[in-house]
């Protein structure tokens, strides 16, 4: 629906990402948040944050708690960012509760960003819900992100890989380090299998801090599983251990029911009978795990590759390992102002296969409508791949959830 109150939301974008806490704190101290008694679990990471948070949440639901579910970015709708068990905020409810932070925040100088009205909003929609527990999602890095305002029951490490260098560092130690920095004094750490830089910076922070330090050594096994890759695995086994250190524990007929019923849109997700599949794999260690869940799930099968990337992002990293699953790829813009043109996509393309043996049919479409028409003429199924901004574009378009609500964080 028309919103002024979501219009003046995405108006606060022009003030750009500004990494720091100062101004959320004086934020949630005005508004006077997190209620006393709410209990956070941290999520952080480069890769599997968001099936990670999507596991945790499916099995607290199947446990009959009602918690809070904070993420980003949205696929289509902002209301996706924050829900409960039961539902997501309302249209009404957001309404309400922009009103009243547009109005506290008036006069503020600096004025709050996006995300940290975003977090604010979040933040009192779980105080009215009464949700004990809330599952938060970092939005970049994790030592200034808004959310690491909070003081969690545990903090969660997902895999840590080289992205967002800009903002974050051009190591993967100091992008580790950034990460790391939700780390608090004597709370539990749960960390995913790292590569060695980033796990050594991870065990230093922990130890530093007196925190409790647990890495996940192996993948869940012999229990079906949703979300589907290999990769998935090792996310619900980091998703499990979190719990067990936020002091939950679940039995294990309720553990496998929410594992099977756990959805997260735009992870390998399948449309027209898995004829079409949306992966929002943005950078290199996301694109080598969704080649490896394609070719585990299509073996022998190659696919028609629609490829849309964002402004900031290595795509020759991206494209490279999904050039062993691609017979052909459509190249297309997006509607957000992060969608890098199609003219960038196919010097990236060019670049990526630099290598590879014979040629690769590559197409450049004008939008992606026409991309998505070009590629359903080829036999082979359809890959929707390379921005989220993309993957929520497209399903926008094939859902009847409601307009598109384009973003850039």
């Amino acid at each position: 629906m028309a919103s002024p109150a979501l219009d003046w939301l995405y108006s606060t974008q022009l003030y750009g990402i500004k990494l720091g806490l100062e101004n959320v704190h004086k934020l949630l101290e005005a508004m006077s948040l997190p209620q006393a008694g709410m209990k956070f679990i941290h999520v952080a990471g480069t890769n599997g944050k968001g099936s990670t948070c999507a596991f945790m949440h499916a099995i607290l639901k199947e446990s009959g708690i009602n918690a809070g579910l904070f993420t980003s970015p949205h696929l289509i709708r902002f209301n996706e960012r924050i829900r409960d068990t039961e539902r997501e905020i309302s249209d009404e409810e957001l309404e309400a509760g922009l009103d009243k932070i547009r109005r506290l925040v008036a006069d503020w100088d600096p004025h709050p960003t996006f995300f940290e009205i975003a977090l604010a909003l979040a933040l009192d929609w779980f105080r009215m819900r009464g949700n004990e527990w809330v599952v938060l999602e970092t939005g970049l890095g994790g030592r200034l992100d808004a959310t690491n305002a909070i003081t969690p029951e545990v903090s969660v490490l997902t895999r840590i890989g080289m992205d967002h260098r800009e903002q974050l560092g051009d190591t993967l130690a100091k992008i580790a380090g950034e990460k790391a920095g939700i780390i608090k004094p004597g709370v539990p750490v749960v960390s995913a299998s790292q590569d060695e830089p980033a796990l050594k910076v991870i065990e230093r922070t922990a130890k530093s801090l007196k925190s409790p330090f647990t890495l996940v050594d192996g993948p869940l096994t012999n229990v079906k599983l949703g979300l589907m890759g290999p990769h998935q695995a090792w996310n619900a086994a980091v998703a499990l251990e979190a719990l067990r250190e936020a002091g939950i524990r679940v039995p294990a007929v309720v553990l496998e029911a929410a594992l099977q019923k756990v959805h997260w849109a735009g992870r390998f997700h399948q449309l027209e009978e898995g004829r079409v599949i949306v992966d929002g794999a943005h950078n290199g260690d996301a694109a080598l795990a969704l080649a490896w869940t394609w070719k585990t799930e299509f073996p022998g099968k190659k696919a028609t590759i629609i490829f849309g990337g964002s402004t900031g992002k290595d795509l020759v990293e991206v494209m490279w390992p999904l050039a062993e699953i691609a017979e052909r790829w459509v190249l297309t813009p997006f509607a957000s102002p992060r969608s890098v043109p199609v003219e960038t996509l196919s010097e990236a393309l060019a670049e990526a296969l630099a290598d590879s043996d014979g040629e690769v049919e590559s197409m450049e479409a004008r939008n992606l409508d026409d991309a998505y028409e070009v590629a359903r003429q080829f036999p082979e199924r359809v890959l929707v791949t390379g921005s989220l901004f993309l993957v929520g574009e497209f399903l926008s378009k094939v859902s009847a959830s409601g307009g598109y609500q384009a973003s850039v964080q």
